[in-house]
């Protein structure tokens, strides 16, 4: 048993990981924890840009972005946090430039930026041009930049360590329990502060565009320690994931100009959000595709849309809708403009499926992609445990594991990135901050006695269950029910089906009972996070009798503002999920009918 002891310890390596060691290490001794390499984290896989008003196109201000957000979280967003974020976006953008992140540059060498859905000029209703970019794969450069500014300042990483358990003894965080992976050895890390940044949980769904890696790792460690979650009914189905695979095709597809086609060969977009067609809202989108399959509308009646970026589609709608360049000249673009700006995406749709997106449309489907609810904060990322926003000394989080709550029901496009850097800094200052003011508690008598137990109950079992199995079964029930649109029926099959393979997951089988990167044992141990997950996700989705963002029901389409205009928490325990809700923050911004 090797013990470590760190003032703040950040666990995952992630854009918010990431961000909040390089803020905390500038005045505490910091190390991060991961259980990937650093530059294999999931933030790598963003595309299209990140948000923020800097207007270098066209007039754009913070108070335009804080009102989308809230929009877009279909009024579900707490609107202090929000109002925070879209004003702390610039800095963060031109921070992220001063570090050497090589953003996509306008002629005047400005930072090029392009439309996404829901982001708009409240002023004439139109789209505007928020999303700071570099090409598409502006997610994989802040990585980059991010773990390089980290090691240039000192801060310490564990790579390929995988966190257990959270250590809180007599209300204080005081570490972490991980098992190394090359040798089978568990270790202690104790922390004056402790930071989480595990990311997101797609993997409890079929098709997702999310990493094999994103196993809801941070939110199963909160939910064993009686923390509980926030929102988690609420998760976003990408519109263009290819198809049968999930493979993200960037909104900035969209923001270039490309169009979602039926199999009728019609532009539908414009039925269901008639102003801002291709680029309304992500749920929006998600629903509206949803139905044309449904209708039988979909490419040969099977269950994809054709996303078309063509030079000659997106130049035929764009004069069809009058779209202008910001210097006033018609838009229009050619084949070497799709290349330029949508490099990965060429490559990911030739590599996988054959096709050439400069030539051809792209078969898409909705696609499992992220988690608005996650882990109780408040703006400057600690943890909140109860109705009342009571902070957990010493605990902090942030990123897609986190619930500040900037996304409320739905998610704009581009406000993860955002979410990472200007919360993943905040938390790593105010976890800093902490660390300075407080001396190092004790430890509990035998930190290590949970994950031992556990993972020697899993070493130990002869049961005849197959995991690929349960997590196949765990997939299907939550894809068929728990998905773009749900009703109480599916989804209360979907709760029982989930308990009754937790019931099965206690004799599963482990086929590899050796120390040395027993990949075999961490993902049954992954796989208990995801049942946990689901459980509580469908569990939040069965009580809300409504619809708000990404959470659609047939059996209740309306929005509820009077009974439900609220958050959800979710507290995990032997005996299930308990529920219980506190309210939104609202400032300015009350709550209207969305229009598109």
């Amino acid at each position: 048993m090797q013990k470590h002891q760190f003032e703040v310890i950040v666990v995952g390596a992630g854009g918010a990981g990431l961000t909040a060691a390089l803020y905390a290490s500038r005045n505490a001794d910091t190390a991060v924890i991961s259980k990937l390499y650093p530059t294999r984290s999931h933030t790598g896989a963003a595309q299209g840009g990140i948000s923020a008003a800097l207007g270098n196109t066209e007039e754009d201000r913070p108070e335009w972005h804080a009102y989308d957000t809230v929009k877009g979280s279909d009024y579900l967003g707490d609107q202090d946090a929000i109002d925070f974020m879209a004003a702390e976006a610039v800095d963060a953008v031109y921070e992220l430039e001063h570090m050497g992140l090589p953003f996509s540059r306008n002629p005047d060498g400005t930072i090029a930026q392009r439309p996404f859905g829901g982001h708009t000029n409240n002023e004439t209703g139109k789209p505007v041009h928020r999303a700071c970019y570099a090409a598409d794969r502006t997610g994989h450069m802040i990585l980059q930049t991010l773990f390089q500014q980290s090691i240039k300042n000192n801060v310490k990483f564990f790579d390929e360590f995988y966190v257990l358990d959270l250590l809180i003894h007599e209300g204080r965080t005081v570490g972490v329990v991980a098992l190394e992976l090359a040798t089978g050895e568990m270790h202690i890390f104790h922390a004056k502060a402790v930071v989480i940044a595990t990311g997101g949980h797609g993997r409890v769904w079929e098709t997702t565009s999310n990493a094999y890696a994103y196993t809801g790792d941070g939110v199963a460690l909160a939910l064993r320690k009686g923390i509980p979650v926030e929102d988690m009914e609420f998760y976003q189905f990408h519109p263009t994931g290819i198809y049968r695979m999930g493979i993200l095709i960037t909104e900035g597809v969209r923001g270039e100009g490309g169009v979602l086609i039926n199999g009728e060969g019609e532009r539908f977009m414009e039925k269901y959000a008639p102003h801002v067609k291709d680029l309304a809202s992500r749920d929006v989108v998600s629903r509206a595709m949803y139905l044309e399959m449904k209708a039988g509308r979909g490419i040969d009646g099977k269950g994809y849309i054709n996303l078309d970026v063509t030079p000659e589609v997106v130049n035929h709608y764009a004069q069809i809708d009058g779209r202008k360049n910001p210097d006033g000249t018609p838009y229009r673009v050619t084949a070497s403009d799709i290349l330029a700006k949508l490099p990965d995406i060429i490559d990911f749709c030739e590599t996988y499926i054959g096709v050439n997106p400069v030539s051809e449309p792209m078969p898409v489907q909705p696609t499992a992609h992220y988690a608005m609810g996650g882990i109780p904060t408040n703006k400057f990322g600690e943890v909140v445990i109860d109705e009342q926003n009571t902070v957990l000394p010493g605990l902090y989080a942030a990123g897609e594991v986190a619930c500040v709550s900037v996304h409320g029901a739905n998610r704009l496009g581009t406000n993860a990135l955002l979410d990472l850097v200007v919360f993943g800094k905040y938390s790593g200052l105010k976890a800093a901050e902490y660390a300075s003011s407080e001396p190092f508690s004790e430890l509990p008598s035998d930190p290590e006695a949970f994950a031992m137990q556990q993972l020697n109950r899993l070493r130990e079992s002869s049961g005849e269950e197959n995991m690929i199995t349960l997590a196949s079964e765990m997939k299907s029930v939550m894809a068929e029910h728990v998905g773009v649109f749900r009703v109480e029926k599916g989804m209360q099959e979907a709760v029982d089906k989930i308990r009754e393979l937790k019931e099965r997951f206690k004799h599963v089988r482990v086929d590899d009972h050796g120390s040395k990167y027993n990949m075999n044992l961490v993902e049954a141990w992954e796989l208990s996070n995801l049942l946990d997950i689901a459980e509580v996700t469908a569990t939040s989705a069965l009580a809300r009798t409504e619809s708000r963002g990404a959470h659609s029901r047939d059996d209740f389409p309306d929005r509820d503002d009077k009974n439900w205009l609220k958050h959800t928490l979710a507290w995990l325990d032997d005996k299930g999920v308990r529920l219980a809700y506190k309210p939104v923050k609202i400032t300015h911004y009350q709550p209207k009918a969305r229009s598109y």
